[in-house]
């Protein structure tokens, strides 16, 4: 167990990182101002209409960081601070959001394949681990019994699901922020400078999806090693 710790710690200790990386470029970025003096509400309503979209409805959501695009309901949610303020950050957040909105409008292919998988990822991570940790003391407890191998091997599939979401998600994650810098830059929608920032903070953004899906890729080589070596 004691690599299962090493890797829980190292991956946590990255997720961290490039967590606390993340909020120091968007509060820095929040500094600058925009020059066109558009909130992030406007910026998205207004990239919205541009691409043809008017089912949408941009709405404000409490929290930081917590924006997000809702396909259900086809609403862009944007956090208080990026719904009112008028600065790079807002600009980048609100439009990487309605990026996801323009490629739910396109069918963009690998969004529909992630939506797809949300209603059973929700459910099945929620017992994965069980399932795999519960399953290898059974086995080492009964004499590596079929059992508690066929339960573990339940869980890990589970667990290969989960990681097969995280990593779908990065080219959703890295479209939808090149929809939103080009439609910045394409439009004048800001300086170069104000491009600039927009571009490195969605940047830190998509490193904390990247390090999930390595950690998730490293956890499931892990078991998968465990459950099978047992065997052995």
């Amino acid at each position: 167990m004691i690599g299962y710790y090493i890797i829980i710690g190292g991956i946590s200790l990255l997720s961290w990182l490039v967590s606390q990386q993340l909020k120091r470029k968007f509060n820095y970025y929040s500094k600058i101002r925009l020059q066109n003096g558009l909130s992030g509400r406007e910026i998205a309503e207004k990239m919205l209409s541009d691409n043809g979209i008017y089912d949408v409805k941009v709405i404000s959501t409490s929290g930081r960081l917590t924006d997000h695009y809702n396909p259900a309901n086809k609403t862009v949610n944007l956090s208080e601070s990026v719904y009112n303020e008028r600065n790079a950050s807002a600009a980048a957040v609100a439009s990487h959001e309605v990026g996801h909105a323009v490629q739910h409008a396109q069918a963009y292919q690998w969004l529909q394949m992630r939506s797809k998988l949300v209603p059973v990822v929700s459910i099945t991570s929620n017992f994965s681990m069980w399932l795999v940790i519960g399953g290898v003391v059974l086995g080492a407890a009964s004499g590596n019994s079929p059992i508690g191998f066929t339960i573990a091997i339940i869980g890990l599939g589970m667990m290969a699901l989960a990681t097969l979401f995280s990593f779908i998600t990065l080219p959703v994650e890295y479209d939808a922020s090149n929809r939103a810098l080009a439609w910045l830059k394409t439009n004048n929608m800001l300086t170069n400078t104000e491009q600039d920032g927009a571009k490195d903070a969605l940047k830190w953004a998509a490193r904390t999806y990247l390090v999930a899906a390595l950690g998730s890729l490293a956890m499931l080589f892990y078991w998968g090693l465990r459950i099978f070596g047992s065997r052995d």
